[in-house]
């Protein structure tokens, strides 16, 4: 069998051709080439530091100091970043009608900039954060000027990235960082997403379920798939049956469900295979 980028874009070719139902589940792997790295290494091993858990950022307020504190400075650098060639590649298909659905373990909106459509964002979104206590959701971006309205003097801008926003300051003393509160009822202000040990909105999840039931296939983009939440939609379509490909650098929790692996850059190989023309009516 040959082997190289041009006979994976041809396997990930046949494989779309193949499948126009496609169940498409992307991770952080898929954003690398927007300059946002991921969070594990080729053993699907943490990089850097554990993120903050949800438990711990709803109980202890020294922890959303840290938090905020911390990604006020790692917030700019996520906001800046742009859809690579995967990100757009993957639009192109869901606007042709070939995907069941998108679901994205990514929290940093980039398919929705490429222009796709109805995407499952499984773990929130980053630039939306909600009150824990009235429910009053608010732009990442108006957040981002009451942090540094409360905090003068703090960096505001890293230029360094993570996938969550969250950064590493170093030795910081974080009792001085002034965290704000909900602008309406005074409540606890969360970002919009799903930190490790918390659940995914039930809505959410059927959501994804639900576009398994009709895909014909399954397609892993940049995803280790450690975190129960994508792993579970890969091993039920294994249970039933369903081709299973994967574009992905390194070691995934599914490597002995699935049927294709690809160890390639998710924008070349997306990139390449998936084209406007490609993915047009027959």
């Amino acid at each position: 069998m040959n082997s190289g980028p041009e006979a994976d874009v041809d396997r990930l070719r046949a494989f779309i051709d193949d499948h126009p139902r496609l169940f498409v589940l992307t991770g952080a792997g898929i954003s690398t080439d927007s300059g946002i790295p991921d969070y594990r290494d080729r053993d699907g091993g943490w990089k850097g530091a554990t993120p903050i858990q949800h438990q711990e950022f709803v109980r202890q307020a020294a922890k959303r100091q840290r938090y905020w504190a911390r990604s006020m400075a790692g917030w700019p650098p996520v906001a800046r970043a742009r859809p690579n060639a995967a990100h757009h590649a993957l639009a192109a298909l869901v606007s042709s009608g070939r995907t069941a659905a998108l679901v994205t373990q990514n929290v940093d909106g980039l398919h929705q900039a490429a222009g796709a459509r109805g995407v499952v964002d499984l773990h929130g979104r980053l630039d939306r954060v909600i009150c824990l206590d009235c429910n009053t959701r608010l732009s990442r971006h108006r957040v981002q000027q009451m942090l540094i309205a409360h905090n003068g003097d703090w960096l505001a801008d890293a230029g360094a990235i993570r996938p969550d926003g969250d950064i590493e300051l170093g030795a910081v003393d974080y009792s001085r960082f002034r965290v704000p509160d909900c602008p309406v009822c005074g409540g606890v202000l969360k970002p919009d997403v799903v930190f490790f040990g918390g659940s995914v909105p039930r809505p959410v999840v059927n959501r994804a379920w639900a576009g398994l039931a009709h895909a014909d296939a399954v397609l892993v983009a940049g995803s280790s798939l450690m975190v129960w939440s994508g792993f579970r939609f890969v091993r039920d379509a294994a249970r039933r049956g369903l081709p299973i490909l994967a574009v992905n650098r390194g070691r995934t929790r599914a490597d002995d469900l699935i049927d294709c692996k690809l160890e390639g850059d998710c924008a070349e190989l997306l990139g390449a295979a998936i084209r406007p023309a490609h993915v047009g009516p027959d």
